[in-house]
């Protein structure tokens, strides 16, 4: 999910530009050698689509633009097959469900997770947010809790919530909004506290009403000044080394949690999103650091800032000279020939995926390096198979990145599900393992590429790669050298629960064009789309504008190759169904911007949710439920451009 903060100071997040300069092919270019895709949200039900806990609802999601319809058993209206009715589009401030359902709030931004904590008065007076629900929730997840106070799976009446706090808004928790630079320490102080993730108790009382416990013993707030631990193969590294770790083994805080995941044995993967333009890095500093910090840090959208105000997203830099606010300045300071004497390596030490044990308030927080650096935006576990490595999909939420597998080392153990060491688990499959990056063809297959040492595309990179443990500091530009296939912003993946097949968003993309100029990237077969909608009735907006939904699936956790396909393409209902709305989605079922992706376990049905800023002039944000097929359940199309330009794609 992208930041949509509200600040008085003009910053541009590094994450919102384009900083893969490689000359990789686009996913774009891959589908525009005439692949087929599948029809949209086919399959054993017949392709139903509805909408919950939304202003928008799919009903049946037939298709449009089929060559030959796609024979299936009768299709059952939405309302029989899903439980609840359509929801109506609406610009209202409120949240709305379906008719026979009610939604509350259990946990809001500030709420007191511990006595002695004021009430809430959300004025911009509220301090002590170390203890209170910070801002802006993103991935949550639910964590089963026994009567006794033990991990239970399939408890429904008791639980904890793990959630993360991705952004804030400053001009909501100061009275008169952010003071422009030089920031006030108090300031930075609850927006720093108001950044990370909780976990928090919640129980049902006797109406069966969930609600938080309060100073419950496994509520907990991890914040951006959180000692965290460095594990995995990249632990101690030089590029660690800070004033705070002069051995490289610990850092502070996790920033910009976007979305997460949930390991087989019952704890928390957070995400380090758009991490990078927290840190400032004085003009000049470029000219103290060496040809290969520089590449790095210019690959991660980070290059040399100039000397305005708004050269950090928040200016936390300015607000003294005390450590915890040193720490936001990651250019060179010291004299020291190790980084010890400052925080020029800070910057570094974020980006990972954070592993917490969400039953134990007290245990150590972990980075996982070996699971690479990059704008990680969750975590999805394929089906773990006994005797087998266990997979963990990955996408990098930036335009023109790409999508990643991380494959254990140790063979999985059924029992260590059940496992009191928790973390020790992680420590067992997240630390050691191999590292992998996605190149799709044009025939449906694909192919996992290892970051490895070894491999003559890194060997040979200008970069200079010497030793492995730099694959998991500065993935990108290894995912570049081996020539991963440039995706759509990658955001969430799930797995489905009995075909395993894994199911990633591509929220948009701006820079997709019919006939490119500049950084811009051509349509394709898989990413076919380049179209203009108008915005509020005056602004333009150009490219992939609402986003598509990717399927594909390894025939074994440790594979290398793929077969995928195109599952949904978000869409207007009154857009050109021969360019743009290529699923055939009518009034009742359009959507755009497609962002968090889960699974039902029980049924296999698919949750959507979107994090759309193309279509909120018609409707709020959304969360979609719709019924998947297989992958390769498809016929063709042919989009015909103006200028003898023809895209073949498959749609539903």
């Amino acid at each position: 999910m992208k930041n949509h903060d509200l600040t008085t100071t003009p910053f541009t997040d590094p994450d919102d530009l384009e900083n893969n300069v490689s000359n990789n092919r686009h996913f774009a270019d891959v589908l525009s050698s005439g692949l087929s895709r599948r029809g949209v949200l086919r399959g054993g039900l017949g392709g139903a689509m509805a909408a919950m806990f939304a202003p928008l609802a799919l009903t049946a999601c037939g298709g449009g633009g089929d060559d030959t319809p796609v024979a299936g058993p009768p299709t059952a209206a939405p309302e029989s097959l899903l439980g609840f009715a359509a929801v109506a589009k609406t610009l209202a401030d409120t949240n709305s469900v379906p008719a026979g359902y009610t939604a509350r709030v259990i946990l809001a931004c500030g709420d007191p997770l511990f006595t002695g904590v004021p009430a809430y008065k959300n004025d911009g007076t509220d301090t002590g947010y170390d203890q209170r629900v910070g801002d802006n929730h993103d991935g949550l997840q639910y964590f089963g809790l026994s009567a006794s106070g033990q991990r239970d799976d399939n408890s429904s009446s008791r639980a904890l919530l793990a959630m993360n706090h991705e952004y804030i808004q400053t001009l909501m928790l100061h009275v008169s909004g952010p003071t422009p630079n030089p920031r006030p320490a108090s300031e930075v102080d609850i927006e720093v506290d108001c950044h990370g993730l909780m976990v928090a108790e919640i129980i049902k009382d006797g109406a069966g009403v969930f609600g938080a416990v309060v100073n419950s013993p496994f509520n907990r707030r991890v914040t951006g000044m959180t000692p965290i631990e460095l594990s995995g193969p990249a632990r101690g590294n030089p590029l660690f080394v800070t004033k705070f770790s002069t051995d490289g083994t610990r850092t502070r805080g996790t920033m910009n949690n976007c979305g997460n995941g949930k390991t087989p044995w019952g704890t928390l993967l957070t995400t380090e999103e758009n991490w990078s333009g927290y840190y400032f890095r004085a003009a000049g500093d470029q000219n103290l650091r060496t040809p290969k910090v520089n590449a790095s840090f210019a690959r991660y959208g980070r290059s040399v800032n100039n000397t305005t105000a708004a050269n950090s997203r928040y200016g936390w830099q300015t607000a003294g000279a005390d450590d915890k606010y040193e720490r936001w300045n990651t250019s060179q300071t010291g004299t020291s020939l190790d980084g010890s004497d400052d925080y020029r390596h800070e910057w570094f030490c974020q980006g990972f995926m954070v592993e917490l044990d969400p039953y134990n308030a007290n245990s150590v927080v972990k980075k996982r390096t070996g699971m690479g650096r990059f704008a990680h935006e969750n975590a999805a576990f394929g089906l773990p198979v006994e005797g087998k490595p266990l997979a963990v999909y990955m996408g990098c939420d930036s335009q023109n990145e790409y999508v990643y597998k991380f494959v254990s080392t140790q063979n999985w153990v059924a029992s260590d599900a059940n496992s009191a060491d928790r973390l020790g688990m992680g420590d067992k499959y997240l630390d050691s393992g191999k590292l992998y990056v996605a190149r799709f063809n044009d025939n449906g297959t694909g192919e996992w590429l290892e970051l490895n040492i070894t491999n003559p595309a890194i060997a040979a990179a200008l970069f200079g790669f010497t030793d492995q443990v730099e694959m998991c500091i500065h993935t990108r530009i290894a995912a570049d050298a081996v020539g991963a296939t440039k995706m759509d912003r990658p955001e969430w993946v799930d797995v489905h629960p009995t075909t395993g097949e894994l199911y990633i968003t591509m929220t948009n993309n701006s820079s997709r064009r019919v006939a490119p100029t500049g950084s811009q990237t051509q349509v394709d077969a898989a990413n076919p789309r380049a179209y203009s909608d108008i915005f509020g009735g005056t602004t333009t907006q150009s490219g992939n504008v609402n986003g598509h939904i990717v399927r594909f699936k390894d025939a074994i956790p440790e594979g290398t190759s793929f077969n995928w396909d195109v599952y949904l393409f978000g869409a207007e209902a009154g857009s050109n169904p021969a360019l743009v709305n290529l699923s055939g989605l009518s009034a009742d079922q359009d959507f755009s911007s497609p962002d968090g992706l889960a699974f039902t376990q029980s049924s296999g049905l698919c949750w959507i949710q979107t994090d759309d800023g193309a279509y909120r002039d018609v409707t709020n944000c959304m969360l979609l439920a719709s019924i998947p097929g297989t992958v390769g359940d498809g016929t063709t199309a042919t989009l015909n451009y103006s200028g003898g330009v023809a895209v073949t794609t498959r749609v539903g």
